[in-house]
């Protein structure tokens, strides 16, 4: 799988750490201080997207007065306990990031999360001295599967696409990356286990758990 490779980039929640199920309950918390149901497929229909998309998407089709950065800024509120207390590594994450490390191949986080949340739970875990470059989604206008947040981890890290190993949990995740023009590598995850088989026709691998890598 690393042959031809010069870098790693990792999506964060689902792929590197438990954490796709945590923003259901905050969607229902949240929605629920403005006495609004959470409508079924929401989770489907923000798939992907940036935080700041998602609060497009929010404030556009639920009527939420509060400005884009105030929606934003309640989210992270919400989740950042979570992300600093509860929300677990994938097994085989750090010992991976050590085979990489040794053979001096440079990681990348892209993911559609915020920076503040992507920092924090990185720290949390003690692991954030691997990522030689971090593009979060509120540094980026289009969100997954458009493949900006990969191509723009690429440009930082000064390594063509082509040469570049993406690991992905969700399937426009994955279309993300491979319309970047790099490998794909699917990463189960108990939230998109009913899109395996997508996930597996998309990706050029597949693992369970990425003690399978070691």
């Amino acid at each position: 799988m690393l042959n031809n490779i010069k870098a790693v980039l990792f999506d964060l929640d689902g792929t590197l750490v438990e954490s796709m199920s945590m923003w259901g309950d905050i969607d229902v918390d949240y929605l629920k201080k403005f006495h609004i149901p959470v409508p079924e497929g929401l989770q489907k229909a923000i798939e992907g997207l940036s935080m700041y998309q998602t609060a497009v998407y929010f404030k556009e089709n639920f009527a939420i007065e509060d400005s884009l950065e105030n929606i934003m800024d309640e989210w992270n509120r919400m989740a950042y306990k979570k992300y600093t207390t509860e929300i677990p590594l994938k097994p085989g994450v750090r010992a991976f990031l050590d085979v990489l490390k040794s053979k001096n191949i440079p990681c990348g986080i892209a993911t559609s999360n915020s920076r503040i949340l992507t920092e924090a739970i990185l720290k949390s875990h003690q692991v954030e001295n691997y990522f030689s470059v971090m593009v979060t989604g509120d540094e980026i206008t289009n969100g997954k599967p458009d493949p900006e947040v990969y191509l723009e981890a690429a440009r930082k890290l000064g390594v063509a696409p082509e040469h570049c190993l993406v690991f992905e949990d969700i399937p426009f995740g994955i279309m993300a990356g491979k319309r970047a023009g790099m490998t794909v590598c699917a990463v189960e995850d108990d939230y998109s286990m009913n899109d395996m088989e997508e996930k597996i026709r998309l990706a050029d691998f597949y693992i369970k758990s990425y003690e399978e890598l070691l």
